[in-house]
């Protein structure tokens, strides 16, 4: 799988929100990969079969407004960022908090980047299907 550099013609803002509205972010459209995670952590966190995501430095985004509209479960080198309003689950800071996988459902503006992969699908649900020809990978390679 490639999960090399994401090539852009432009670094382009991309603007995000939760469900309700009270948590907005901005990010570069400057996404290094996107997958699609069927990890059973990944599951629960979503309520769903998979997080599409894409992973871009911490650095390019930014949350705007107040962070305390934030809910975090974890720590500053790992968590899952949430509105505490809603509950929708907006980004994941991740690889020792250098990086975060901003799920795809929470952006308004659309990336020029699609997932390229399933990972961990030994753990996808067994009710759930996967019916694209995308890559699928047991672990992150």
């Amino acid at each position: 799988m490639d999960i090399s550099p994401h090539e852009t013609s432009s670094s382009r803002m991309l603007s995000g929100e939760c469900l309700c509205g009270e948590v907005r972010y901005r990010v570069e459209d400057s996404f290094l990969y996107a997958l699609n995670c069927h990890c059973s952590r990944c599951r629960k966190a979503t309520g769903s079969a998979f997080k599409p995501f894409a992973g871009i430095e911490r650095s390019k985004l930014s949350v705007i407004g107040s962070d305390e509209a934030l809910l975090i479960f974890g720590d500053e080198n790992g968590h899952d960022a949430r509105c505490k309003r809603c509950g929708a689950m907006l980004y994941s800071v991740v690889r020792d908090g250098q990086y975060v996988h901003v799920t795809l459902g929470t952006l308004v503006d659309t990336p020029s980047i699609q997932p390229t992969a399933h990972i961990f699908v030994d753990s996808k649900a067994p009710w759930y299907t996967i019916n694209d020809n995308l890559p699928q990978h047991q672990e992150l390679p």
